[in-house]
């Protein structure tokens, strides 16, 4: 097993998968999955659930996820447990070799699923050591490489990974973000029956909850959006219409919206902001309610004249616990970031709702003078958590 820092070792016998670090530090493993050769930040998920939801969250664009706990792919995989159409992670790093499942709904081993996606996987890694590293020095850029040969070119591994620029200044949104517009129609969940699906025809019956009133219409714009949001929208009583992260004011304003929401994300929220701002601004003054989750939070934040950074090694797993400013409650949330909202320099009319106990950083924030509020983790789960639903709740609750 690898130490807490890697150097540069001879290849072991057998080896068929390779970490190399821009500094040449090289983590020998074995490969399954895709075969292949990718470059990006390395960043470490805690949740001991959830691989395909994660590995399917576009929010993790350009990353390798390191897995902290050790069994991963021990239930297979499945068409139901993931997050977009494709994997958008770049591959992933565990601690055990891939097993056969053992889970009543997996259809296939985890290994296919991630050549499937042409997703590269290595295992027999130490990832309590890359955790440590990754907490002492930030995230690095890595190379990663699969060969069932045993073959690599290790300086072209490390220039690739030292040439790599980083995440900052990267606008990656609209590379993740769908392309037209979708009326969404899946609901929850059930047991036996897999994810509820509305008919073709989404503002029929759908228009109409329960008790016959006409549900609010939200207009979700797609920054890399995952799908239990848009589930999790429809269950508190709203029926959502998605668009494009590219889409114009003009644009989401002719689907008639009640309400705006604000998605999820890859990349830079500075440099995704250079179109998005304008936009959302356009909203807050058109004074219908407005939800950010993640990017969309950081968005916002941004919208208003906040400022987001770089966190030293980010926020990403299922057990995160956020404190709750107005009546101190203390919420269980999933989380996948690595920038921030900075709480100095928010205006006068910004008021923090919600902090990390983990390290005190800003996690919600809300407007007062507009009905717009936005959180940093994930209520929606997927993996993790269900603390905070009501966060959808109060939001259709403002456009009724």
């Amino acid at each position: 097993m690898a130490d807490a820092k890697p150097t540069p070792a001879p290849q072991p016998k057998g080896a068929t998968g390779v970490v190399v670090f821009a500094d040449g530090r090289t983590i020998w493993g074995q490969g399954f999955g895709a075969e292949g050769q990718a470059v990006g930040e390395l960043c470490f998920n805690t949740a001991m659930t959830g691989y395909q939801e994660v590995m399917t969250d576009p929010s993790y664009a350009r990353q390798v996820i390191a897995f902290t706990f050790p069994h991963i792919g021990n239930v297979g995989a499945n068409d139901e447990d993931v997050e977009a159409a494709e994997a958008h992670a770049l591959g992933c790093l565990v601690r055990e070799a891939v097993t056969a499942p053992s889970n009543y709904r997996a259809g296939q081993d985890f290994a296919d699923w991630m050549k499937r996606w042409g997703r590269i996987g290595i295992s027999g890694v130490d990832t309590r050591a890359l955790t440590r590293l990754v907490r002492e020095e930030g995230p690095p850029t890595i190379a990663i490489a699969h060969d069932e040969s045993g073959e690599f070119d290790l300086d072209k591994l490390q220039k690739m990974a030292a040439d790599w620029p980083g995440l900052e200044g990267m606008d990656l949104a609209k590379e993740v973000s769908r392309l037209q517009v979708e009326r969404w129609t899946g609901g929850k969940w059930v047991w036996g029956r897999g994810y509820e699906m509305g008919p073709s025809e989404p503002f029929a019956p759908t228009s109409l909850d329960t008790n016959g009133e006409s549900r609010p219409h939200v207009v979700a714009v797609d920054y890399g959006s995952k799908r239990n949001i848009f589930r999790n929208l429809c269950e508190a009583g709203a029926r959502v219409t998605a668009v494009p992260a590219s889409a114009s004011f003009e644009e989401i304003m002719a689907h008639e919206p009640d309400g705006f929401f604000l998605s999820n994300g890859p990349g830079d929220p500075a440099a995704t902001g250079g179109y998005a701002i304008p936009v959302i601004r356009q909203m807050l003054e058109s004074g219908k309610p407005l939800f950010g989750i993640c990017l969309g939070h950081q968005l916002l934040a941004l919208a208003v004249g906040g400022r987001t950074s770089k966190m030293f090694q980010g926020h990403r797993g299922a057990n995160h616990p956020v404190k709750r400013l107005a009546d101190g409650r203390v919420e269980i949330t999933s989380m996948n970031h690595g920038f921030a909202v900075e709480r100095e320099g928010l205006p006068d009319n910004v008021r923090e709702t919600h902090v990390s106990l983990f390290d005190g950083s800003n996690c919600g924030i809300e407007l007062t003078d507009k009905p717009a509020f936005s959180v940093q983790y994930h209520p929606e789960a997927s993996p993790g958590p269900q603390d905070s639903f009501y966060l959808f709740e109060k939001f259709v609750g403002i456009m009724r």
